[in-house]
């Protein structure tokens, strides 16, 4: 079903842009037809769907990894700062370095990605209770806001900096090309692969650490392990679209009131549910703006923002 879903979805986002085009059309240009204009619209659309649905499923998986290693509702790659972490990095690549290279947007993306999850979960970790969900999310809120407020600062007084990313701050799929793609592609099959084959170990990390480390689990290794495929996901993610936020948040949350919390079902059902996610939201950035289109990352903030104030209130709600 959430298969069928997303080849709708794909279809849609082929058809919807600033120049319409029929389901014939569609398929026409899929089957190899690029003679006339709407056939060559739709073939430009091709890369930018095709990220949106890899950016989507990275994100989501992200997401779903770190709300289990961390056993934080609201863990989410935005929420904890590990997606305005490699946003910094790469701007300070860029601003600093003169970094152009796409490729090593990438390797600096993850850098950045990697320092700010494992600062937020230590300056969540301080304190008699260890890392809450709330401790971290205040942590995480906390160090994106700065980093964002660095972000600006390296940005402001450098015109050609900031015109060229200045969407990419906002975070969106738009200018894809299969270049790009072509690059993030096996830092996303590893990290999926990371967090795919630690499933098992982070079912038993929700049994808590004492019990799974009795039933024989490397708690600590687990945990690295899991958290190193998620900063990877992210890290590639945001070097390719920039800081999409609060996919990582709704999705796992969504998908185990279909499947269950069982992550050797839950992390490929959000894969595809993320994928689907970010694919309608980009449709609708284009269709509700036309002939202009918004940023996807501004939908996904319509989107996660009451659901994140929702999460936090039933949170504290079972805590009292």
């Amino acid at each position: 079903m959430g298969l069928a879903v997303l080849a709708l979805l794909f279809v849609l986002s082929l058809a919807f842009g600033t120049r319409a085009v029929s389901v014939s059309e569609v398929f026409a240009a899929l089957g190899g037809d690029v003679s006339g204009i709407a056939e060559a619209a739709v073939a430009a659309r091709v890369p930018r769907t095709v990220l949106a649905l890899l950016v989507g499923s990275a994100l989501a998986l992200s997401g779903t990894t770190m709300q289990a290693v961390t056993r934080n509702p609201l863990a989410d790659p935005g929420i904890l700062g590990v997606s305005s972490g490699a946003a910094v990095a790469v701007v300070t690549g860029i601003a600093f370095f003169g970094m152009s290279d796409p490729y090593w947007y990438i390797w600096v993306a993850i850098g950045g990605a990697a320092v700010a999850a494992a600062f937020v979960y230590t300056v969540g970790s301080l304190g008699r209770d260890g890392a809450t969900p709330l401790k971290l999310a205040l942590a995480g809120a906390a160090i994106s806001a700065t980093f964002m407020s660095l972000i600006s600062a390296i940005l402001l007084p450098r015109v050609d900096v900031l015109t060229t990313f200045r969407f990419w701050q906002i975070g969106g799929v738009g200018g894809a090309t299969w270049d790009r793609i072509g690059l993030i592609i096996p830092f996303l099959i590893v990290g999926a692969g990371i967090c795919f084959l630690s499933a098992g170990g982070m079912n038993m990390l929700s049994l808590g650490d004492d019990l799974a480390a009795g039933l024989g689990e490397n708690v600590l290794r687990t945990r690295l392990i899991a958290a190193a495929g998620a900063v990877l996901l992210c890290g590639a993610a945001v070097a390719i679209a920039g800081p999409i936020g609060f996919v990582g948040l709704v999705v796992p949350h969504l998908c185990r009131l279909l499947v269950g919390t069982d992550l050797r079902w839950l992390l490929p059902f959000s894969a595809i549910t993320g994928a689907a996610l970010l694919v309608a939201a980009d449709v609708v950035g284009r269709v509700i703006a036309r002939p202009q289109e918004i940023e996807v990352g501004i939908i996904t903030a319509f989107i996660g923002a009451p659901f994140f104030i929702w999460i936090v209130r039933r949170q504290k709600v079972r805590e009292l």
